[in-house]
């Protein structure tokens, strides 16, 4: 039989069958043994061959060949990578200039993942009614950043529902990885966008100004207006995996464009005379912040800075 997995509970898989039955499914024995080096080898969102037994439950026997997917590197893991959802048609990732505050890093970080497989990301600006004079004025300039890169960004309130309207015709029809830091506001949307659903929600520490977990593994959920929408645990970090050194600068949008300019062919951006990438830098035409964040993107081969500490 096959079916999509839409929910991933980390031991046990729910299939949904092509014919609509739900089956509770494990791994077969031999599934890990080939050379997947990954915490998670199956996904939500992962269309799978399984073999139904009783009791609706069955055992994967295979995994469909993904169109695409969203991938990190596991936490602490140098070797292994964490795939976050699969064969997906956009992404809604959610950030917040404070309470907590997302890091530019970690919004560039994504989006150069996305952008590796061509997945369409919306930047989801939310809990405008806390910001002060001074983080309303971040957050505009973060979007007028990333619209002049043709990434679309909404600013809401979502537990004001101030601003959310858009996104409806946004979600409808398409499969949407739900994404971004503890604390955001990923499953108080969620409640917004699926009456009834009654996720548990959290408040921020006060101590720290960060959000806790409260999502705990994957799940694909059906939206009424249609398409659907994937929940997944907050990240604090993104670690890149699985993008060649040299390829970093190909999932920069404005870097790529100047790089044309650039007097070597393998420049890095980095020390190389007459390189159009740091003179826009230089110039302001690239914002340092995202040149920042690819330079960090290329110290992701150094595998020691992923490595548990002894």
């Amino acid at each position: 039989m096959t079916g999509t997995v839409i929910r991933n509970t980390g031991s046990w898989y729910v299939v949904r069958a092509d014919d609509g039955q739900l089956f509770s499914c494990k791994v077969k024995g031999n599934f890990r043994l080939r050379g997947i080096r990954s915490t998670n080898p199956i996904a939500v969102g992962d269309r799978v061959e399984f073999i139904a037994v009783e009791d609706e439950t069955g055992f994967i026997s295979e995994v469909m060949e993904r169109r695409n997917y969203i991938i990190r590197r596991a936490s602490n893991l140098s070797k292994q990578s964490h795939i976050l959802a699969a064969n997906i048609d956009q992404v809604l990732l959610i950030v917040t200039i404070a309470h907590p505050e997302t890091s530019p890093t970690f919004i560039d970080r994504f989006l150069a993942s996305a952008e590796a497989y061509r997945i369409p990301v919306i930047l989801l600006f939310n809990k405008i009614d806390l910001y002060n004079d001074r983080e309303r004025q971040q957050m505009e300039q973060w979007m007028a950043l990333y619209d002049s890169l043709s990434y679309s960004c909404l600013a809401c309130s979502v537990l004001q529902s101030e601003g959310i309207a858009p996104l409806h015709d946004m979600l409808r029809g398409r499969t949407t990885l739900l994404s971004g830091n503890s604390g955001v506001g990923k499953s108080t949307l969620l409640n917004v966008l699926l009456p009834g659903l009654d996720l548990r929600t959290e408040a921020i520490s006060r101590a720290h100004d960060t959000g806790q977990h409260t999502t705990t593994f994957s799940e694909m959920y059906d939206l009424p207006e249609g398409g659907s929408i994937i929940d997944t645990p907050g990240i604090k970090g993104f670690g890149t995996f699985d993008i060649e050194r040299t390829e970093v600068s190909h999932y920069f949008r404005e870097i790529f464009r100047t790089a044309q300019e650039c007097r070597f062919q393998d420049c890095t951006h980095t020390h190389e005379p007459h390189c159009a990438v740091q003179e826009a830098v230089q110039e302001g035409r690239i914002a340092l912040t995202r040149y920042a964040s690819y330079l960090s993107m290329l110290d992701d081969k150094d595998e020691q800075k992923y490595r548990k500490p002894f």
